[in-house]
């Protein structure tokens, strides 16, 4: 089993000397370390949780064309990245402290969604310039008794609207891929 999700992604934005000065103080807030590419073949900055481990770090590059994003158009292509929280008071403390105090269009305050997985807890925003679609999540380790029974709680009462399923929503929802030996 894979234990590494996402080596990296890119994201070309609008106005880059505004994007990165931005980015900068978000990454910077949550503790990320940055470099970028001296110009040497390509001009992009990089952002990263794990230094000096590289691991699911973001780059910013200019774009060349193109206009802002709007999340709830549900536009072609990437809808919104989740950056880990180290826990939900991370995530009150950059809402208070970051995305209110800079004006940062916020989608969705900091809430619970059982219906994601046990004790899931996030924020969702845009960038200011070109509209990018962030979330900042946390998952617990070990979720609470009681978060764990909203959770089987909400799954049950969908399932009960879905007669078609053979099994409960957690076992449904399972997909099997076609490993390395299976494809032609």
């Amino acid at each position: 089993m894979r234990w590494k999700g996402i080596h990296h992604v890119e994201f070309s934005v609008l106005e880059y000397d505004k994007s990165i000065a931005f980015f900068d103080k978000l990454f910077g807030w949550l503790g990320y370390t940055s470099f970028w590419t001296l110009d040497i073949g390509y001009r992009s900055t990089y952002y990263m949780a794990r230094f000096p481990f590289f691991h699911s770090y973001i780059g910013i590059q200019p774009a060349t064309s193109g206009e802002k994003l709007k999340s709830d158009e549900h536009q072609t292509g990437i809808h919104h990245i989740a950056l880990w929280a180290k826990n939900r008071k991370e995530i009150d403390r950059f809402y208070q402290d970051f995305l209110l105090k800079n004006n940062i269009t916020v989608t969705d305050p900091p809430a619970e969604y059982p219906i994601y997985t046990p004790g899931y807890y996030a924020v969702f925003f845009d960038d200011p310039y070109t509209g990018i679609h962030f979330e900042l999540a946390h998952t617990p380790l070990l979720p609470s008794i009681g978060a764990y029974h909203r959770w089987i709680q909400i799954l049950k009462n969908i399932w009960t609207k879905h007669p078609e399923w053979k099994q409960p929503p957690w076992k449904e929802a399972m997909r099997k891929l076609p490993s390395r030996d299976e494809q032609p």
